[in-house]
């Protein structure tokens, strides 16, 4: 048996860009994604926490270190720039890999700045950033 877990989130993300015109996607901070281990074209499942709308898109990497977070297509009317949003991935675990797993989770300030991480493995530290 598969189980469907919490793979990968960054919680409070805030958008900094829409563009209507791009093919679809949501463009992300290439060193935020990796932290997470989000995959260039893998699906993600987007939050926005501003207006309550949920969509479903993939992922395409933004330039490392600048905290990008741009809507694409037909994603841009669904939420504007300042949005906090939750971005998450799911995997399959079989039975014993889902009793060991932990996602990786970093929570974002205004800024995109990384202000908590979760390294995802069990028995690594919780890592806060002041």
């Amino acid at each position: 048996m598969q189980l469907t877990l919490l793979k990968s989130k960054i919680h409070r993300a805030c958008v900094t860009g829409a563009s209507l015109h791009y093919e679809g996607s949501l463009t992300i901070s290439r060193d935020l994604a990796e932290r997470v281990g989000l995959l260039p074209y893998e699906k993600i499942l987007i939050g926005n926490m501003g207006n309550g709308e949920r969509f479903e898109t993939y992922v395409i990497y933004g330039d490392a270190g600048t905290g990008q977070i741009q809507l694409n297509g037909a994603t841009a009317h669904l939420g504007k720039i300042g949005d906090r949003i939750t971005i998450m991935n799911f995997g399959s675990y079989t039975a014993e890999e889902a009793a060991k797993h932990k996602p990786r989770v970093v929570v974002l300030n205004e800024k995109n700045e990384v202000v908590r991480y979760e390294a995802g493995h069990a028995g690594e530290e919780l890592h806060v950033v002041a």
